[in-house]
């Protein structure tokens, strides 16, 4: 082997080995110190993408539950008004029956309609309720998002509140409805609150398989971005024992052309 000193290949060779070692030590302590497996688009372009694209997924499903838990919320208000109106419906079907009650004087009766007049008032400020600035009641649906990439929706029922108790609200005291007419108000507004509550139900479950996809999407997404730190652990070790070797022979391969001057000294 010829003895050269203006071109040193084992140094050169020493050197690119030790750039490289380096550079996988680097990346190493970036990935370990971010947690994150892609720390820049290099390192992996397509699982880059794709996470990107399950992280906007995550995020729509995210906003997605958020909006049916608000629709939870407003049904949840709405079955509230029904309950009192029920509530409201049982009195005045008990002040008709005290009304026709062979002794109780005028004064009695008139009493009796007072109250009524009360209770009429309060059922109309129950039907023109709202939640958030949108009705409550209005006889009319309303359509909510169950799924994050909107393909799927529900109808929630804005019920027909002032049909319900119409005939109450419009009676002039408490002569003019009969007990029957008390009944079928109260038998419509149990079918309002029936009707609430099967749609509470369908939503309760669309936001569970909206927590199960959310998971799952997590789960694929960690797949692909996050550092697995035991064995980027073992990369880190053995990169930063080849770096160390490595300037030990870049700096033993500087070292062996002094041998050339030993022989020029000879």
């Amino acid at each position: 082997m010829s003895l050269i000193i203006n071109t040193n290949v084992a140094a050169t060779t020493a050197a690119v080995n030790l750039s490289n070692n380096n550079a996988m030590l680097q990346k190493s302590l970036a990935r370990l110190s971010s947690g994150s497996k892609i720390t820049s688009p290099a390192d992996d372009a397509g699982g880059l993408a794709v996470s990107m694209r399950m992280e906007a997924a995550i995020r729509r499903t995210d906003a997605t539950n958020t909006s049916l838990s608000n629709a939870v919320s407003f049904l949840q208000v709405q079955d509230g008004a029904l309950k009192t109106t029920g509530k409201v419906l049982e009195r005045i079907a008990e002040l008709k029956t005290l009304s026709t009650d062979v002794t109780k004087s005028a004064g009695d009766v008139a009493n009796y309609d007072a109250e009524f007049t009360a209770l009429k008032a309060e059922l109309t400020g129950l039907g023109v309720g709202n939640f958030n600035g949108v009705a409550l009641f209005g006889n009319t649906t309303m359509n909510a998002i169950t799924s994050e990439d909107g393909s799927q929706s529900m109808a929630i029922t804005q019920s027909d509140f002032t049909g319900n108790v119409a005939t109450i609200t419009g009676a002039a005291n408490l002569a003019a409805i009969t007990v029957q007419d008390v009944t079928d108000a109260i038998t419509s507004t149990a079918t309002s609150r029936a009707q609430n509550g099967a749609e509470s139900s369908r939503l309760g479950f669309s936001i569970d398989m909206l927590n199960v996809n959310r998971t799952n999407l997590e789960a694929a997404n960690s797949r692909i971005v996050d550092v697995d730190v035991a064995q980027e652990s073992t990369r880190l070790a053995r990169n930063n024992i080849l770096v160390q070797a490595g300037s030990a022979m870049l700096a033993q391969a500087n070292s062996s052309t002094q041998a050339a001057l030993r022989l020029l000294q000879s």
